[in-house]
């Protein structure tokens, strides 16, 4: 357990390095592979992993290789919200770009 006294002096020290990133004359721009483009490979990976373990373990309790079923099921439901989450992100995003598409300039 992180005592609230640590937490402070973590706290502390990132503003230290922020205050020192904010002296800096010039700013590097940021690097062109850490980008949203990256964090959306990284989730999708993520959920089709997730995915793919779900049906793993329900083909090994339909196979009767496994007895667990609850933890097939947990997985399933975790997969299943996952991929969820994903479709709702989805259609946020394409609802904003079709804001965006509709503004008069």
């Amino acid at each position: 357990m992180v005592s609230p006294i640590q937490s402070q002096q973590e706290l502390l020290s990132q503003f230290g390095q922020l205050e020192q990133i904010a002296r800096n004359d010039r700013i590097q721009p940021a690097q062109a592979d850490s980008g949203i483009s990256n964090d959306f490979s990284t989730v999708m990976r993520s959920i089709n992993a997730q995915q793919n373990l779900s049906s793993e373990m329900m083909a090994a309790v339909d196979a009767g290789r496994s007895d667990d079923v609850v933890g097939a099921m947990v997985a399933s439901q975790k997969a299943d919200l996952s991929f969820s989450m994903l479709l709702q992100v989805r259609n946020k995003v394409m609802n904003g770009v079709d804001d965006i598409m509709r503004m008069s300039l």
